[in-house]
């Protein structure tokens, strides 16, 4: 007995009906768009997660060709290591930006990790413990530098970027320790830490370091404008001492503390990370 016949316009009926689903040939795999591995930190005593973003330039480009680094506290990829990698993305791939690899470290204590000692008993209020930066830049200086050196091409060249507590940390770090990094990058650092101590010793530092030229940029949202210590940091800013210190202070009133990130981002890595310009012929 022969099959019954069906009009073409009802197989295509059935199939529609079928739906994407029925129709897929291939199941779902993992959108990869970096490497993670783990590192055991005996600075911190704990083991870090640690996500690494490289651009086409890094696989492209032949075997001995090195880049530069940008390291990034809250660089989990809940966090902000996905929206930043694509930051670099485009615009290494628009020519706005040269290449970096990013290394991004996903917080377990960020409140410990990414603050300094303090006497302000409200500051204290924020989590059982704070205070724990010393330790935290030991552990990028000693353990997750030289492995970063050690699994990729890298140059010389180092960059740190955070905003909020991680823009406070990479201030921080800029005074305290300036040689670690030559491009500090922060949005809204919560300088108000400690009653606003750091800042308040910042034109000292500043003024007291003799070591190479260093980049700096700053970016405050209306919220960070009205606090009296980024007024200040801004103010230490424009005294600093020339050929010492490159520095940008940015203030961008169209944005808040929870929307300035990716913004303040875009314009700060085309100002302080621009295309090296083409060598021109003779």
């Amino acid at each position: 007995m022969k099959a019954p016949y069906l009009p073409l316009f009802l197989l295509c009926a059935l199939g529609l009906a079928a739906g994407p689903a029925a129709r897929a040939q291939e199941r779902p795999v993992p959108l990869a768009i970096g490497q993670t591995f783990t590192l055991a930190s005996a600075a911190l005593g704990e083991t870090r997660r640690i996500n690494v973003y490289l651009p086409p330039a890094y696989a492209d480009s032949a075997a001995s060709a090195r880049l530069p680094v940008l390291y990034m506290p809250d660089g989990g990829l809940g966090e902000d290591f996905v929206h930043v990698a694509g930051l670099v993305q485009v615009l290494t791939g628009n020519g706005t930006m040269r290449p970096f690899i990013l290394v991004g470290i996903e917080n377990t204590e960020r409140r410990r990790d990414l603050t300094g000692p303090t006497t302000d008993p409200e500051d204290r209020k924020i989590a059982p413990r704070v205070g724990g930066s010393a330790a935290y830049r030991t552990f990028i200086r000693t353990e997750l530098m030289p492995l970063i050196r050690q699994r990729y091409r890298t140059t010389a060249e180092t960059a740190i970027v955070g905003e909020s507590l991680a823009g406070l940390f990479v201030v921080e770090t800029w005074l305290l320790e300036p040689a670690l990094f030559d491009t500090y990058v922060a949005f809204d650092p919560s300088v108000w830490w400690n009653r606003g101590q750091l800042v308040g010793q910042a034109d000292k530092m500043l003024r007291a370091y003799s070591g190479p030229a260093k980049t700096l940029y700053v970016a405050s949202s209306r919220d960070s404008e009205k606090i009296p210590e980024s007024q200040h940091l801004a103010s230490v800013l424009r005294g600093a001492p020339k050929g010492q210190l490159t520095w940008y202070y940015q203030p961008l009133p169209a944005e808040t503390h929870a929307t300035i990130y990716h913004p303040a981002a875009l314009q700060a890595f085309r100002l302080v990370f621009p295309p090296k310009p083409r060598p021109t012929g003779n």
